[in-house]
């Protein structure tokens, strides 16, 4: 059309006013190389604050943007990085691990080359979007260069190579069950029964029938547990422990654990779980805290309601005990192998000499062992989770034969070791218990007195002593029921409390006149 120039109005403004840098222009050669398969390597490139580049289309005079961008955002190569040795490290886990194919279920297109980056750069990504919005006719997607299967292949699989895991071989400790019986047929099915009624039953049972003459050993095989029979054992209950100890020490670590058992005792079903958890907290010994059985008439009744005051007090002390009794206790295989090589060093009392577990030279072995892991530096307990059933004696004169034997024991035991950090507690305990017989003795006498001579009188003193026996034995059986507890303010189990003081006061004598030891 005549009058209407080809060039855009105000081409020749632009003409004047933007000028295209000499470093942006392209060479003459740019042909040749191209043609060559060699890139040259573009000039650096400055920053400038120019306005955007207006270049005309070839053979219409119109100027575009996308000529000039296609210059302005071609891709720097990046510098080539220098070869390095390869990581020691790195080459040699990746010829550790061994080979496997890889998986058919990964198609060979979804194969990548590991050079080519999966996602471009964010100047890469932004010019190409600025290209392809300017000319809709060059948005073309850059061929994927060609994978090199070989070396990609090896690369996959070194990724799905499962790795070897290297296995703690070392197995979990175990529980060993021990219940030393003599003549236990009768008690023996029940307390085999508690222990696989446990909410952690042992792994082992081991009957360990002593110089038995009932049936108990068969009933053991017949219940499908081990039976250990001892031999020329006259060392009684520890000489039975320390015969079948000494077979099962080899087999076992020092994480392993062993549970000693009276075969007439019944054990909680959460014993074991309780008393467990508290070795794992690092306690040397774990005791059990024991109630009477059924029957016995009114013997048996004063002993339930004595051991009812023994939970109390227990419980009040929040598991600390005196003495881990041998109705139930659990110790680490590693605390009672320290015991033994302190025997034979000297830290300890050596006992028989042989470096038994048990010292056979006491009357009351698991007082004894509880000396030695104090001294040793170890703690013990007796949880109030850690409950059981054990038997009563049935009559005055059985009961009189146990108690003598315990009460003795304590006192040699005691004169055994000494007085030490450890014992000065046993022997204050010891001297409050004398202090108790002479009170009581005070107190028949002068009620003796009074009434075989007349002249009985209310002494205030002798009254507020009264009373405070009436409370103490309220309150302390409180745990068994309020009748339990009207029936102890009359104060008839008072003939117990003598009883077993006589027991002290003859244990006494006994230890000081040396008598010979009876182990009933």
């Amino acid at each position: 059309m005549e009058g209407v120039s080809s060039a855009a109005p105000g081409s020749d403004l632009l003409e004047e006013t933007v000028r295209i840098p000499a470093q942006a222009r392209r060479p003459e050669s740019a042909g040749r190389h191209r043609a060559a398969g060699v890139r040259p390597s573009p000039a650096p490139r400055r920053r400038t604050a120019q306005p955007a580049v207006v270049v005309p289309e070839p053979g219409t005079g119109r100027h575009t943007a996308a000529a000039a961008l296609d210059e302005r955002v071609r891709p720097v190569p990046s510098p080539r990085r220098p070869e390095t040795a390869p990581d020691p490290q790195t080459e040699l886990l990746t010829t550790a691990l061994p080979t496997t194919a890889l998986p058919t279920t990964v198609p060979p297109a979804a194969l990548f080359s590991p050079t080519v980056p999966l996602h471009p750069s964010p100047s890469r990504r932004t010019g190409r979007a600025l290209v392809d919005r300017a000319d809709p006719a060059r948005r073309t997607v850059p061929p994927r260069p060609p994978a090199a299967e070989g070396s990609l292949r090896a690369a996959l699989e070194s990724l799905t190579r499962p790795i070897a895991v290297v296995r703690n071989r070392r197995r979990q400790p175990i529980l060993v069950a021990l219940l030393p019986a003599h003549n236990e047929q009768e008690t023996l099915p029940d307390a085999i029964a508690g222990l696989r009624g446990q909410t952690s039953p042992p792994d082992r049972i081991v009957v360990v029938s002593d110089n038995s003459t009932d049936a108990t050993p068969s009933i053991g095989r017949d219940l499908g547990v081990e039976v250990v029979e001892t031999v020329d054992n006259s060392d009684k209950k520890a000489g039975a422990l320390n015969q079948v100890l000494a077979r099962l020490f080899p087999t076992l670590t020092d994480d392993d654990v062993v549970l000693v058992q009276d075969a007439d005792s019944l054990l909680d079903p959460h014993f074991l779980e309780a008393a467990l958890f508290y070795l794992r907290r690092g306690y040397g010994g774990v005791g059990g805290v024991f109630r009477g059985g059924e029957g016995g008439g009114f013997v048996g009744h004063l002993q339930r309601n004595e051991y009812a005051r023994y939970a109390r007090d227990v419980n009040r002390l929040n598991g600390r005990c005196l003495v881990i009794t041998g109705t139930a206790a659990l110790f680490k295989v590693g605390m009672l192998r320290q015991v033994v090589e302190a025997r034979l060093d000297g830290r300890l009392p050596a006992g028989d000499g042989r470096g038994g577990v048990y010292d056979t030279t006491v009357l009351t072995e698991d007082n004894e062992l509880t000396f030695a892991l104090l001294h040793l530096g170890h703690r013990i307990i007796s949880p109030v989770q850690c409950t059981l059933t054990t038997e009563v004696m049935e009559s005055w004169r059985d009961l009189w034969k146990q108690r003598l034997r315990w009460k003795r024991g304590a006192v040699e035991n005691c004169l055994q070791y000494g007085m030490t950090r450890v014992t000065w507690r046993y022997w204050g305990r010891q001297l409050f218990t004398m202090l108790g017989c002479l009170v009581s003795v005070a107190y028949l006498g002068t009620l003796l007195w009074a009434a075989v001579f007349g002249g009985l009188h209310i002494h205030p003193f002798w009254l507020a002593v009264s009373v405070v026996f009436v409370v103490e034995r309220v309150v302390t059986v409180r745990y068994r029921g309020w009748r339990q507890m009207l029936l102890a303010a009359t104060m008839y189990e008072l003939i117990l409390d003598y009883f077993l003081q006589a027991c002290h006061v003859k244990a006494y004598w006994d230890s000081l006149t040396r008598k010979t030891k009876r182990w009933n």
